[in-house]
């Protein structure tokens, strides 16, 4: 196969759009009723498509299909030329309305409290008409968001120093994670407090798809303690304050979070472990909408005053 073959004029958008929607759903019938169309169009088009390709892109199986490894590297190429034409299409629509139009953040516990509110309430001062999306989930979840081009960028904790495939990030401010209890806590009373004399309290643990869940792990490891048997997993703030204020719960929080909240207090306990920044993630492969670069500006912005010292 030549790469020519794939212009000249046989290769069609509904082809990537069929592959893509076979991917996600994993079965040929579950990517029909996606599609709304019948099965045997979808077939049609996948044969169509590896009949231009020269390669199997699927193994079909009784429980459905599995991508080949030509499939694998085709599909990621095609979610990047279909996150290509929906951001084209925004932008279309943005010139034709003569306006900057609307923006998607992605965002996770580590970079919802206070520099997303405030960068965003700085945009709508210069931009009111701007629309702006706010979407809370798992960072494995908004990655895939960002590369679909469903987000348009995500806030939050940076994992690592190298961003994930296909990503590029950018660090705005590093944040101590402390623990946080109610004010009040039983806790407090203590002068000095180990791990493992806070085993007695009931503790609230971010999911096992986060950084910190892992890093949490590593600390009580290091101390030799095992992770609270008493815990509830969550990643909803709304729902971790309830029980932090409401019971004697206790949980890992980045210092902003709690330094604002009259209900919350520090506890004495070292994570030293814990490192943490907070920045922005975004897709590599495509430029950022107007809108899309005018809160990461904000962004930055508001960041400049959220800088901490390292511990």
């Amino acid at each position: 196969m030549t790469v020519d073959r794939l212009l000249d004029g046989r290769l069609k958008l509904r082809h990537l759009t069929l592959v893509a929607a076979i991917a996600d759903q994993g079965s040929i019938m579950r990517a029909a009723e996606a599609l709304h169309i019948t099965q045997p169009v979808v077939t049609r088009g996948l044969h169509e498509l590896e009949a231009i390709l020269g390669v199997p892109l699927f193994d079909r199986g009784p429980r459905g299909v599995t991508p080949t490894v030509y499939g694998e590297s085709f599909i990621e190429h095609a979610y990047a030329m279909l996150a290509q034409l929906r951001q084209a299409g925004r932008q279309i629509e943005l010139l034709a309305q003569g306006e900057i139009g609307s923006v998607t953040v992605g965002t996770h516990l580590a970079g919802s409290n206070l520099l997303l509110p405030r960068a965003i309430a700085a945009l709508k001062t210069e931009h009111p008409r701007l629309t702006v999306v706010v979407r809370e989930a798992t960072p494995d979840v908004l990655h895939t968001a960002l590369l679909a081009g469903e987000v348009d960028l995500t806030v939050g904790r940076l994992t690592s120093a190298t961003p994930p495939p296909r990503l590029t990030q950018e660090q705005l401010y590093l944040e101590p994670i402390q623990l946080v209890a109610r004010v009040g806590h039983p806790v407090h009373r203590r002068a000095e407090t180990s791990l493992e004399q806070l085993l007695g309290y009931p503790w609230v643990f971010p999911v096992e798809q986060t950084a910190l869940r892992a890093e949490l792990e590593e600390s009580f490891l290091y101390e030799g303690v095992p992770i609270p048997d008493n815990r509830i997993e969550c990643t909803s703030i709304l729902t971790l304050r309830h029980l932090l204020v409401s019971t004697d719960a206790i949980a890992a929080l980045p210092m902003l979070i709690a330094e604002h909240d009259d209900k919350l207090a520090f506890i004495e306990t070292p994570l030293k472990s814990i490192r943490r920044s907070v920045g922005v993630l975004r897709p590599a492969d495509r430029p950022c909408s107007p809108a899309a670069r005018a809160l990461l500006e904000h962004l930055r912005r508001q960041a400049h005053g959220l800088r901490f010292e390292e511990s």
